[in-house]
């Protein structure tokens, strides 16, 4: 089944009445023990150093209003997830700690998170947020921030979006970042215009690891479109373009058409180019849909306070101001209907939330990491000439291979 923001529906009704296992209380981080989750209790958060400044707000409002302290701690995102998983069931870890959705497999997978109660607010966020902080069907993330990727249009040199992948190719040059091993993230939202998304999904939503949807008819007939625009076709894929060769190319005014993310815009803006945001054009007629990356947080399945973390989470970083300040600080889409709404003042901003509400989100299954280790070296070898059915399938082969 294909994946898209029509089977949220089930995910929201999950979130609802997914259950928080209610620990016994104790004063500060995970590893003390002392009193109850009463006034002079500490919650320990550890938080991407660039966010401290944007939740210090909502910590010191905390504080004041139930006497619970909570002492935000700057750390590398390149540390964090390895450090927590090796933390935490030492009793040393946070209370609660900054991530990606796509964490979820190798957390739940280590027993290190607890589940979040998000009560009635969970109809509040992004359908797409929603779904990523979902994992077996149970709310594992206080989510606050989307990120997907978008065309970005000169249009000074296109002044309309295009409204076909091939009426893009006659209006400007495109360029997507590949690379010698190729970059299915990018090209994802071609082949789920195919029908192929990686997974399959179960009635709950969740990405289901035994449905391997690569090897559908519609993922054979993406790889035919790969051929047919790589070297021995069109040349419109090409693996010499890397990363920084494309926002080049964008930033010259060689391409008028870059499919990158949110992170490239200042750049573009910066080089005097008029940006706009268009949904990426399809090559069949049916949706594109790119994959999103869900930010949140995550309670410690080891903390003393899990009722204190839940509520912090749920009834502080969950509102609007917060979520705002947290978008000031990081300039990505919030997680919170409302706090997107507000932010999507931005026509920049407004445009990727376009995107983004048919976007799905990246699998954070372990299986993925399966999926991960073929799939961009088959992509680039038949964008490179390959023949695309016998390295379609062997790449089919081997994922299936792998995940067994």
């Amino acid at each position: 089944m294909k994946v898209n923001k029509r089977s949220i529906a089930a995910v929201g009704a999950i979130a609802i009445v997914s259950t928080l296992t209610l620990a016994g209380c104790s004063t500060g981080t995970s590893g003390d023990s002392s009193k109850g989750e009463e006034a002079g209790s500490t919650l320990t958060v550890w938080v991407d150093s660039e966010r401290v400044d944007a939740l210090q707000g909502a910590a010191d409002s905390y504080e004041e209003k139930t006497g619970v302290k909570v002492k935000l701690v700057g750390k590398s995102v390149d540390d964090m997830k390895d450090d927590f998983i090796q933390q935490v069931p030492t009793g040393k870890g946070p209370d609660v700690v900054m991530g990606a959705h796509d964490w979820l497999g190798e957390l739940s997978t280590n027993g290190v998170i607890a589940p979040l109660e998000l009560g009635d607010s969970a109809s509040d966020y992004l359908p797409v947020a929603l779904q990523a902080a979902t994992y077996d069907g149970t709310v594992y993330m206080l989510p606050y921030a989307v990120e997907n990727i978008a065309v970005l249009r000169n249009a000074d040199l296109v002044p309309t979006a295009p409204t076909s992948f091939d009426d893009m190719l006659s209006k400007g040059t495109f360029v997507v970042e590949q690379g010698a091993e190729g970059n299915p993230y990018h090209l994802y939202p071609f082949q789920t215009a195919f029908g192929a998304p990686v997974f399959g999904t179960d009635d709950s939503g969740s990405y289901d690891p035994t449905d391997l949807q690569l090897g559908s008819e519609g993922g054979f007939a993406f790889a035919d479109w790969l051929a047919a625009k790589g070297k021995n076709g069109t040349g419109t894929l090409n693996t010499d373009i890397d990363g920084e060769i494309a926002k080049q190319q964008f930033l010259d005014g060689t391409a008028a058409f870059w499919l990158t993310g949110p992170w490239n815009v200042g750049a573009a803006v910066d080089a005097g180019i008029n940006v706009a945001i268009d949904p990426v054009p399809s090559p069949t007629g049916e949706t594109a849909s790119p994959f999103a990356g869900v930010k949140g947080f995550f309670v410690s399945a080891e903390s003393k306070n899990k009722v204190a973390a839940n509520d912090f989470l749920v009834n502080y970083l969950g509102t609007k101001d917060v979520q705002l300040e947290l978008f000031k600080a990081g300039n990505v889409l919030p997680a919170l209907t409302a706090a997107a709404d507000e932010a999507a003042s931005d026509p920049i901003i407004a445009g990727f939330q376009a995107v983004g509400a048919d976007a799905v989100p990246m699998p954070a299954i372990p299986a993925m990491g399966s999926v991960w280790q073929f799939w961009g070296v088959a992509e680039a070898a038949i964008i490179n000439g390959a023949d695309p059915k016998t390295t379609w399938q062997k790449l089919v082969d081997d994922v299936t291979a792998a995940i067994k």
